[in-house]
This record gives structure tokens, C-alpha cells and sequence, in this order.
């Protein structure tokens, strides 16, 4: 990956191009197992990114927010891709002035209010509240385009990640092949006793502020009314989730259909993705990236499916109460390890990150995998942190 990526033409992918994976190498090859996970991110990117979606950021405005927010997190191949989409815009002035990085001396408050919020949430998404949100609206912004705003951060927050996890995994080739087969840890051998001081799997699980159990969520800004929904926003309400219609989350993103419906698809195309990395070790790079982000909601929803599936809440104790120590085996530590690392400190991920994992016997696959769950939920946290807030269940 290199400091001076171009725009990449239409019919080539973005990320594929940034992190430099040719046709024909080991890395391409592995991505494109997943075609669906890389067709999706690109419609993505091209619905954020085209022209003509309501809510009223200009085309310019969002390339110019997705460049900031790709050089102040440290991946700045991807910044230059999207100051090259942006310059046959000739964007106006205070645009500009994102761009060439002098944010701060923007004359124009709206445009202020969304650089503010951005770069607080795209590097400390914890940070951003309430009042952060409402500042939007505020300076003029409208509910559909504060939803485009934070679906707009939360997938450049995703790419960035993805970019850098599979040009990791393109160094990790280089270093040497990949075992054929994943070497035995000698806890995977050992059958599971369950900790006396643990609740029994399917029952509450509670440490340092975090649970297992089934939360609410409830959004800050107004959702959509269904009964005034578009056919398009019905469509894809009726493809997101069974519950979407009575579900707040669902029904404010639905303010930007085309947007959720990409996102529903990249969303699917990585957790349920059959082979690969087990589903359960999905969850647990999930429930790390949102131990680490601070997201109790995120961290909850996954907590109690990895629990379904590996019928035990070890691991998930031990990531609730310290990310950096959690693992119950060599394996296990590896997958906490490196999707901490790529929540943290994107821009300085590398092969070395990936080598434990490669030394616990993950196939290249099954890296990509994780390496997707956790970028993955850089964007879901955000959503879920700065949208509207947790609600626990109330006490019987």
C-alpha cells in the first residue's frame, strides 16, 4: 500500500486497488473467496459517495469529509483516493479547506458542525453524545442528512480497516505460505469446565458495566413513521431485519434506504458467510471491537450469540472485563489481539498482527474473516453509540 493511490476506475475495486492485491496473487484470490463481502463494500462506496442523495450534503461535501476522515485516522492512500474523486468537483472555498487539512479556520458553521462531529467520531467514537448529534441539526443539517453523515463516517471507518487488514495479509503472504492446516492448541483439546464464578451460559452475564443480556436501543433523532414509508423504504425495512418495522435503529436509517440496504448486504455477507472462520469466533471479534469502543449495546448482542453457538461465556467474561487478556486459548488470543489492534491504531496495522493468528493455525480465509467482523464493527458501533443510546431491561 503505498501514499499516492489514485481514484480507482469504475471498474476496478477501491479496495483492491489501495491495498495493491494484482489479479493473480495469493491476497486477490483470497479476498475474491468473499466476493460477496467485496461487491457489497463497493456498492457501498458508490452509494455514499454518486450523486443525488437526498439529504442535502453536496457530493463534494462527503468526499471531503471521507478524505478527512481517512487522513486523520492514519491511512492516507485512502485519503488520496478521495481527494482525487473530489478534485474535478472544484469544490467550493470551505470545502477546500478541508481538504488541504485547515478544518479548523472553516467560515461556515454547518460545514464546522460536520467536520466537529466526524473526527470525533471516526477517532473516539465513545466521545461523541447526545448533544454532539443535535449540534447538527442544529447548524441546518436535516434528519435524512445526519443519517447519511453517520453512515457515511461508520463505512469509512470500515474501509479504512479493510484496507488495512488485507494489505497486512498481503505482507503476511509474502513472509512465507500459510500452514495447510490449523495446528491444535492444547486448551481446543481440553473439554470445557465451566468457571464456578460464572453465570451458566444463557443466564445474564454482567462485568465492568457490560451484560450479556437483551438490551433496547432508543434512538436521539425522529424515526420513520412506517405508515408514511416510501415503497423503497418499505422494501428494504421488509429485507433488514424481522423486527425492523418496530425497531428504532432500522426505522432511522431507513431515512437513507439505498444506504441501509448496501449496509444490510455487507452486514450479511460477513457474519454469515458459510466456511471460513466459525461463526463463533465472529462474534468474538465483534464483541472485542465493541468491548474496545466502548459500545455496551453492540458487545451485549454479541456476547449472547457467541453464547448460543459456543454454549459457554468464558471468553466473553474475559473480554468484558480486560480486551487486551482475553483468550482461552492461543487461538482465541490471537483473534482478540489483532482485531484490537485494527480498532485502535488502523493506520499502523501490519503483518505482525496478523502473524499470531497465522501461528494458531488460521487459514488465510479465516483471517480475512476476522479481519472483516472487526472492521465490520467499527462502523456498527458508531452507529449505535452516536444514533441514540442503550436501554437496559428494567428491574422485576
Amino acid at each position: 500500500m503505498t501514499d499516492t493511490a489514485t481514484i480507482a476506475p469504475a471498474s476496478r475495486d477501491t479496495i483492491d486497488h489501495i491495498a495493491g492485491l494484482a489479479p493473480g496473487s495469493a491476497a486477490h484470490a483470497v479476498r475474491h473467496q468473499r466476493d460477496k463481502v467485496a461487491t457489497a463494500t463497493q456498492g457501498c462506496e458508490d452509494a455514499l459517495f454518486g450523486p443525488g442523495l437526498p439529504g442535502g450534503l453536496t457530493q463534494a461535501e462527503r468526499l471531503a469529509v471521507a478524505h478527512d476522515i481517512a487522513r486523520v485516522s492514519g491511512l492516507p492512500a485512502l485519503a488520496a483516493h478521495y481527494r482525487a474523486a473530489l478534485e474535478p468537483l472544484h469544490p467550493p472555498p470551505a470545502v477546500q479547506a478541508l481538504v488541504d487539512a485547515t478544518g479548523a479556520a472553516i467560515p461556515d458553521a454547518r460545514l464546522r458542525a460536520i467536520v466537529h462531529f466526524a473526527r470525533t467520531l471516526a477517532t473516539h467514537p465513545a466521545e461523541s453524545d447526545q448533544a454532539a448529534l443535535q449540534a447538527l441539526p442544529a447548524a441546518g443539517l436535516s434528519v435524512p442528512g445526519t443519517v447519511l453523515l453517520a453512515q457515511l463516517i461508520g463505512f469509512v471507518t470500515y474501509q479504512l480497516r479493510v484496507v488495512a487488514g488485507v494489505a497486512a495479509l498481503a505482507q503476511l503472504g509474502e513472509a512465507g505460505a500459510a500452514p495447510a492446516a490449523a495446528a491444535a492448541q492444547p486448551a481446543d483439546a481440553a473439554p470445557f469446565v465451566h468457571p464456578a464464578n460464572l453465570p451458566a451460559p444463557g443466564e445474564p452475564l454482567r462485568v465492568n458495566g457490560y451484560t450479556s443480556e437483551t438490551l433496547d436501543w432508543k434512538a436521539w433523532l425522529p424515526v420513520l413513521d412506517p405508515a408514511s414509508a416510501t415503497p423503497e423504504q418499505n422494501a428494504v425495512l421488509d429485507l433488514s431485519h424481522p423486527k425492523a418495522r418496530t425497531s428504532d435503529f432500522y426505522l432511522l436509517l431507513a431515512h437513507q434506504p439505498r444506504v441501509l440496504s448496501e449496509r444490510s448486504q455487507a452486514f450479511n455477507a460477513i457474519m454469515y458467510a458459510p466456511g471460513g472462520l466459525a461463526r463463533a469466533e465472529r462474534e468474538v471479534a465483534s464483541t472485542v471491537v465493541s468491548r474496545v469502543n466502548g459500545c455496551v449495546y453492540c458487545a451485549s448482542v454479541h456476547a449472547q450469540r457467541f453464547e448460543q453457538l459456543a454454549k459457554r461465556n468464558d471468553v466473553m467474561a474475559q473480554i468484558f472485563q480486560e480486551p487486551d487478556t482475553a483468550g482461552t486459548n492461543a487461538r482465541e488470543r490471537a483473534i482478540v489481539q489483532a482485531s484490537a489492534a485494527l480498532t485502535r491504531t488502523p493506520g499502523a496495522f501490519g503483518a505482525q498482527h496478523l502473524q499470531p493468528l497465522r501461528d494458531a493455525g488460521l487459514s488465510d480465509l479465516e483471517i480475512l474473516d476476522a479481519l472483516h467482523a472487526a472492521a465490520l464493527f467499527a462502523w456498527a458501533n458508531r452507529l449505535m453509540l452516536n444514533l441514540g443510546e442503550a436501554v437496559f431491561p428494567q428491574a422485576g
